[in-house]
């Protein structure tokens, strides 16, 4: 098996890993956007795990960066049109995220996993409005 294939499967594999073990450990659903949402207004006694959580996730892309330099882009500093669409784009997943009440993997990964008509709902959508997405910027504007 190709590293193509494998790599892909074995991180699929640890997410999935991990997320399990949130909610076993926990009770907690691994949505990055309630962990780091929560963070913001944080409530005393439920910091620490979220704070960890946040941190690994971090951690986790760092080591990678170092053991496979070659596996992300090199940084580049967008233009000023380029920097306030990444910013609108920002403030418009955040919104979304809390309007859809979760992120794709919250309602992706753990959701549709312990079989929720919500997420799986929610997933659904996600996937439609980015197929849109890709076929408005590609083929029409």
């Amino acid at each position: 098996m190709t590293s193509s294939i494998l790599l892909p499967l074995l991180g699929g594999a640890l997410i999935g890993l991990s997320a399990s073990l949130l909610l076993l450990a926990n009770g907690r659903v691994a949505g990055i956007s309630g962990v780091v949402g929560s963070l913001l207004a944080p409530v005393r006694g439920d910091v620490a795990w979220r704070v960890l959580f946040f941190a690994g996730l971090l951690a986790g892309g760092l080591l990678l960066a170092w053991l496979r330099p070659g596996s992300f882009p090199a940084p580049s500093t967008p233009s000023a049109g380029g920097l306030w669409l990444l910013v609108g784009a920002g403030l418009l997943v955040g919104f979304g995220s809390r309007l859809g009440n979760g992120c794709t993997s919250g309602h992706g990964v753990c959701g549709i996993s312990r079989g929720s008509v919500r997420s799986i709902s929610a997933t659904l959508t996600f996937m439609a409005t980015g197929v849109l997405t890709v076929f408005l910027v590609r083929h029409v504007l």
